[in-house]
């Protein structure tokens, strides 16, 4: 018997995708797996199609895995759901398997205890995430790359060192990246050093290269995306690229400032007890934004007067540094998410957003 609504989930993987589909009681219809191609992703819609209209899809995994799935449903005008691995309670008392995990994902939605719109990654954000990553991941490489390169120096031969003796950072790298060894004599603990400290340097230099490829192409493509962005004091290429890669294509998803603000780790987290009514800083989010707009309110803090002058107002109530900082990230994302917003529907006039140091804002 066809149903009327059918309510699906879906547990991602790298080679198959299990869905399970239930109907508007929550009873189980059935659990199917098909492949993780383009030809599975109609298959899965055809199979939930089969049991009744499909009203939304539940979805793991919509930043990796389930990507693509998530990417052609849409495009289907299916309305996708991103869900959150299972409940810990829950595993252990129902166990755990793929169609588990996918009635799981279907009852989430069901409940509404799931109500994310996931990200589309179909636009300018997504190619910002790409150079982002490749970016931070060359980063991670010359911060390795650097360290092995001075814990070679500190532990090689003296006359190496000596050579090296004074010389730090750009400097020293140039230096060891110049270093001649002797490959016949590589028995000796001296050549190879000298070796090991070229190659090292070498790849230190052919690092750095490529993250400054990445910031001229960042730069260029946030020009491209959202130019407004950067008019705001304090806002440069890098900083701006990750509020946007956080916001996604689609940042109509985000239905208020609280929203994005607790997105971006930055809203405060009810912590009262008994007789104590407190507020706690929020460790959770996307702690990338959260490093992002630090760094804006660092750049305000420094060269701004009207920062400057908030932090000293603020200290007199006698508010720690990091809850005013937690209070001016707070502001940054009262001024910024208007001009994300509008730069991503590609208005031409973003709206003027409130002052970022008025509490009355």
């Amino acid at each position: 018997m066809v149903t009327s609504t059918v309510i699906g989930g879906v547990d991602t993987h790298a080679d198959t995708h299990t869905l399970a589909a239930l109907d508007a009681q929550g009873r189980l219809l059935g659990t199917r797996s098909v492949p993780a191609t383009a030809a599975g992703n109609r298959r899965a819609l055809g199979w939930l199609s089969s049991h009744g209209q499909v009203d939304r899809v539940g979805v793991e995994g919509t930043g990796s895995y389930g990507a693509q799935l998530a990417r052609y449903l849409t495009a289907q005008d299916v309305d996708v759901v991103e869900v959150d691995r299972a409940d810990r309670k829950q595993r252990r008392q129902r166990g755990k398997s793929d169609p588990l995990d996918a009635e799981a994902a279907a009852r989430a939605v069901l409940a509404r205890t799931a109500t994310t719109t996931p990200k589309t990654r179909t636009g300018p954000v997504e190619s910002l995430r790409a150079l982002k990553a490749t970016k931070r991941a060359a980063m991670k490489a010359m911060v390795a790359a650097r360290s092995a390169l001075v814990q070679l120096v500190i532990t090689a031969p003296h006359p190496v060192r000596g050579q090296l003796h004074g010389l730090s950072g750009t400097t020293r790298v140039q230096a060891c990246a110049r270093l001649r060894p002797d490959r016949d004599r590589l028995h000796e603990p001296e050549q190879a050093v000298k070796l090991a400290l070229r190659r090292t340097a070498r790849r230190c230099l052919v690092l750095a290269e490529e993250i400054a490829e990445a910031d001229a192409d960042l730069d260029a493509l946030v020009k491209h995306t959202a130019p407004g962005l950067l008019d705001h004091f304090g806002v440069g290429p890098d900083t701006a690229s990750q509020l946007l890669i956080t916001a996604g294509d689609n940042p109509d998803r985000i239905r208020s400032e609280a929203s994005f603000a607790a997105l971006c780790g930055v809203s405060p987290l009810p912590a009262s007890s008994g007789r104590t009514d407190r507020h706690r800083l929020n460790r959770g989010g996307d702690r990338h934004a959260n490093e992002a707009l630090w760094r804006i309110i660092m750049v305000r803090l420094g060269h701004d007067d009207r920062t400057k002058a908030y932090r000293a107002r603020r200290s007199e109530q006698n508010l720690s540094k990091p809850e005013i900082i937690r209070c001016l990230k707070r502001y940054l994302i009262r001024e910024l998410l208007p001009t994300i917003r509008a730069e991503l529907a590609h208005d031409t006039a973003p709206p003027q957003a409130p002052s970022t140091l008025d509490p009355a804002a």
